[in-house]
């Protein structure tokens, strides 16, 4: 088991040396505007996971990963000579789908706005339903003579009369 601050360090420098090789060292004509955005390392530093963004529709996104599939192995020499381990991390690429995410979460939220705003317009004409006071007060019980009341009002009436 490694430290945990020690993997961190690795992983940052292994996204600088990759980006470092992406912009120097590969000369595919299918290479996009690539970012790389992270890296992560296992804990024992033999697996690396190099995450990018691609500029562009799906077949830039499509001939970028076949251009960095088929530079992986000058990128692992690369980092394995720069990190000085005993091996080599192997490398996998994974395009990183942040800002599509990002880009959902931005309509979800605009859809809101707009559900909110057609709720806020529809109440503002709005008037509650049923009396202002819906409650009956004690002098409304005190001066109601159950006439108009159902069926067992008077003793309903006769029993709050005997709680006083």
């Amino acid at each position: 088991m490694s430290d945990q601050a020690k993997v961190r360090r690795h992983a940052e420098r292994v996204k600088e040396l990759v980006a470092s090789v992406v912009r120097t060292q590969i000369k595919d004509p299918r290479l996009g505007m690539l970012t790389i955005t992270d890296a992560r390392l296992t804990a024992d530093l033999r697996e690396a996971t190099v995450f990018y963004t691609v500029l562009g529709d799906s077949a830039a996104q499509a001939g970028t990963a076949a251009a960095l599939d088929s530079a992986k192995g000058m990128v692992r020499s690369t980092v394995g000579k720069a990190l000085g381990l005993r091996h080599s991390p192997t490398i996998a690429f994974v395009l990183d789908e942040v800002h599509d995410h990002v880009q959902h979460i931005d309509e979800l939220l605009e859809a809101a706005r707009e559900a909110d705003a057609e709720v806020q317009r529809r109440a503002a004409g709005a008037r509650f339903a049923g009396d202002t006071q819906p409650y009956r007060l004690e002098s409304d019980v005190d001066s109601d003579d159950g006439a108009d009341a159902g069926p067992g009002a008077a003793d309903a009436a006769e029993s709050m009369e005997g709680r006083r």
